[in-house]
């Protein structure tokens, strides 16, 4: 047979294969039992869908497999065509695991494919450009990968939602797979982002360690995020992995906001030449069991914990040289245009407080490349109204570049 025939017998297969997996085709949408259809990365019900076992396709040789799934890789480059890669991981576990080997992290390819690619870092030499939509009757933020360099919104590809939930003495803006489901016993929950009061300082927590060696803080602000009794195995663990500080301005001075990230998950030496991130490769055992066919599951990957015990717990980068550090980049005054500026190469049009670009705070000791120093490592800038773009490439992940902006759209009481 022919290798366009196989790949129009897998694209015929796709509608019974892609719901065989919740989290690895993120590229469905899913129809709840009492609500219309949603934006949606994996399928929120809790009967499981029989598995595929004995496709015909399943006792393919494996030299031929892997032709198969590597000319599909490099000619379905972009979605929503790569969707179909996608759905070659969803046939059998053979399929999947050598689809595993042939499809490469974010920062290898410039790719997002896997639900884990959002957890991964992004490209070294380019930008992965998404935008974010905001809804200000639901308090919602949704993020999208744009499909096309130019500034063009209505056929993203859906990639996270957070919703903001005011509580009292601090707000939360959790983060979720799926547009309609923001509960943290869902199995779509990935993070948070909690602020202050004031909105001044803000904590990034992850639902998984980035590396091994996170412990338990001290941190007293262990709180239940829901009172309802959640299963064990929920992976409701919170791990710090991020902190951010946006400066006072108790002079009430015109100008951009000033903000600080320290990244306590990235070690500074990841930008170094020949330095790494870490780069979790697949979701916590709790997350896996929901595919019909998972991957090797790591008891270590996810937490325990009671019903309603829902330690925060802190991620320690274990390098010397300490975490990575993130600050704004320097704005410069336009005489005729009367106000600040920054070069976001044409990716946004409208002026806004809410506007930045981070580039890494280095000490001279840490011997970083001054064109290191000076590269774009997220830029954040509004383009309409309650749309704005997002770009970022490594060391930070989608899901730690989301949750930094949306702690520009927290309103800051102090900072203005």
């Amino acid at each position: 047979m022919s290798f366009k025939a196989i790949v129009r017998e897998i694209k015929e297969m796709r509608n019974g294969i892609g719901n065989i997996s919740r989290r690895r085709s993120f590229d469905m949408r899913v129809l709840h039992p009492s609500k219309a259809r949603s934006h949606s990365t994996v399928d929120d019900r809790h009967a499981r869908v029989p598995v595929i076992q004995q496709s015909q396709w399943a006792n393919l040789p494996p030299e031929i497999l892997y032709d198969v799934i590597q000319r599909l890789e490099a000619s379905e480059g972009t979605w929503p065509t790569r969707k179909y890669v996608v759905a070659c991981a969803g046939v059998c576990k053979s399929w999947r695991e050598l689809s595993k080997e042939i499809v490469k992290t974010p920062e290898q390819c410039g790719k997002l494919t896997f639900p884990i690619s959002l957890k991964q870092p992004g490209p070294r030499d380019v930008t992965i450009q998404c935008y974010i939509k905001r809804n200000r009757a639901t308090s919602t933020y949704r993020l999208f990968l744009g499909l096309s360099p130019a500034l063009i919104v209505e056929n993203g590809k859906f990639l996270f939602a957070a919703k903001k939930i005011r509580r009292a003495g601090h707000t939360d803006y959790v983060i979720s797979l799926n547009a309609e489901d923001f509960s943290r016993a869902s199995n779509t929950y990935v993070g948070k982002l909690r602020s202050n009061f004031l909105g001044t300082k803000f904590t990034i927590y992850d639902s998984q360690p980035p590396q091994s060696g996170a412990v338990v803080s001290n941190s007293r602000s262990s709180r239940r995020f829901y009172s309802k009794q959640v299963a064990p195995k929920v992976p409701a663990g919170n791990y710090n992995i991020a902190n951010i500080a946006y400066e006072l301005n108790v002079l009430g001075t015109r100008g951009p906001r000033r903000m600080q990230c320290t990244m306590h998950s990235i070690p500074v030496s990841a930008i170094h030449i020949g330095g790494s991130a870490p780069t979790p490769t697949e979701f916590p055992q709790s997350l896996e069991d929901s595919f019909s066919l998972s991957f090797s599951h790591s008891k270590d990957a996810f937490v325990d914990f009671s019903s309603s015990n829902l330690s925060e717990l802190a991620v320690n980068v274990q390098s010397k040289d300490g975490p990575l550090v993130l600050k704004n980049k320097a704005p410069r005054w336009h005489e005729q245009l009367q106000c600040w500026c920054l070069n976001f190469k044409g990716r946004v049009t409208v002026a806004s407080v809410k506007n930045f670009q981070l580039v890494a705070a280095v000490e001279p000791s840490q011997a970083i490349t001054q064109a290191e120093q000076d590269k774009v490592i997220l830029q954040f800038g509004k383009i309409g109204k309650d749309i704005f773009t997002m770009d970022y490439r490594y060391p930070l992940s989608a899901f730690q570049a989301f949750a930094i902006c949306l702690s520009s759209f927290d309103t800051k009481l102090a900072c203005e």
